[in-house]
């Protein structure tokens, strides 16, 4: 006859298991706290921890099955901050479990050339994580590129940055060879900015034969090798043209940041910011610009021919009685500004300034504006902005009315967090 069969148990203890348990789960779970170090100063920019002294957390757990120990349940009642020894009023924060723990900054090691030294350093008076690394750049004889990047084998496993400034040809191949060099250090990630894409005008072939260089150096940095961590991050500000974007190849990120946010804060403060309106030199200013700065009064301009000259004219938009600011991407001979400057102020402009992001100015451009202060517009300009993309230009216009310096460090300190 065959053995009788009977069902297993759906719980079952034994007398020891039952004794274990006794002594692991008390009958009402007891809440048990606990004090927490709170964050440095350091680790919080915005200082919201700075009055607590410390950090009181209540937690009650409980096993689920002894059977199954490591199921353990933990929950966080609440978060009681305890102020200092003042008369503040204490805090209270409820928050999950999983987000109690500040979130750290990325430590970033940053090299930079010679050109960019003063806004390295700039960049990294804006934060604690960044650590500034030199390069030491000689040459020889011949005058080709000799370099040495100190302590190498410090940085692996680091998160790297180069601040690169490609101001002329000569200059671009001694920081390719380092731009190369750096990701093959067993590094953790890579990331280039380069403020200014300087053939960014170049970006169009109208003619049989024309070479458009802007592609050749998209080209050429979206070769740069792989990391440890993967592709390559590249940081560049208003690049001339949108198109430009998609001339950068898979094995490069491209992230586009602008310098206009920080027109925007600077008009804040002036003293007739209510009395604001933003002119476009042409429609391309227009179509960059116009979506950042919508909240203003627009102006238009527009080139037109007449005979064999190209004369300035407002398109759409009245200037009379406002502080008018002209705002583009980049100025060279800077003719088309004054074009613009002189049909504003025709037009009845209390004040005329000026904002771009990239100030090339070649052959010393600059000089050809006049600072204007005692309410002619015609004559100069109430404030010419520009901010330090262009190192070398911002050694020449430091100190020299109308230029004002609006620094990208605190845009590219926020970037090498991303």
């Amino acid at each position: 006859m065959a053995a009788a069969t009977r069902p297993l148990p759906t719980s079952r203890t034994t007398p020891a298991c039952s004794h274990a348990l006794k002594s692991l789960k008390p009958s009402s779970p007891p809440a048990s706290s606990f004090s927490l170090p709170l964050p440095s100063k350091s680790s919080l920019s915005n200082g919201f921890f700075s009055n607590q002294k410390r950090l009181v957390v209540q937690v009650r757990s409980e096993i689920k099955s002894f059977e199954n120990s490591q199921n353990w349940t933990i929950e966080a009642d609440s978060f009681r901050f305890v102020p200092n020894s003042s008369s503040h009023s204490s805090s209270s924060l409820s928050m999950a479990a999983s987000t109690s723990v500040a979130k750290t900054s990325k430590k970033v090691c940053l090299f930079y050339c010679a050109e960019t030294k003063a806004l390295a350093e700039r960049v990294a008076s804006e934060s604690d994580s960044i650590e500034l690394r030199s390069i030491t750049w000689r040459k020889f004889d011949d005058g080709f590129p000799n370099i040495f990047i100190p302590n190498a084998h410090g940085i692996r496993g680091q998160h790297v940055a180069f601040l690169a400034s490609f101001s002329s040809p000569g200059v671009i191949f001694e920081q390719l060879s380092v731009i190369y060099a750096l990701p093959k250090l067993f590094i953790s990630s890579f990331t280039l900015v380069l403020p200014f894409f300087p053939t960014g005008t170049s970006e169009r072939m109208e003619d049989e034969g024309d070479v458009a260089t802007a592609f050749t150096l998209a080209r050429t940095l979206s070769n740069i090798p792989i990391s440890r961590g993967g592709p390559t991050s590249i940081v560049t500000f208003d690049i001339h043209a949108l198109q430009e974007r998609f001339y950068f190849g898979d094995n490069i990120l491209p992230c586009f940041e602008s310098g206009i946010p920080l027109l925007k804060n600077r008009l804040q403060e002036l003293p007739d910011s209510h009395n604001i309106s933003i002119a476009f030199p042409d429609d391309g200013a227009w179509k960059r610009f116009h979506k950042q700065l919508q909240h203003f009064p627009t102006i238009v301009c527009a080139k037109v021919r007449e005979g064999d000259q190209r004369i300035v004219r407002i398109k759409e938009g009245d200037p009379s009685g406002r502080h008018v600011v002209i705002v583009d991407d980049l100025v060279q001979s800077g003719g088309t500004l004054i074009e613009c400057q002189k049909v504003l102020a025709a037009h009845g402009a209390a004040k005329i300034s000026a904002y771009v992001t990239h100030g090339i100015f070649p052959n010393r451009s600059w000089e050809r504006f006049e600072h204007d202060n005692q309410g002619h517009p015609e004559n100069g300009l109430t404030y010419f902005w520009i901010t330090d993309s262009c190192p070398l230009t911002v050694q020449q216009v430091m100190f020299k009315a109308p230029f004002e310096v609006l620094s990208l460090a605190g845009s590219i300190a926020a970037t090498l967090q991303i």
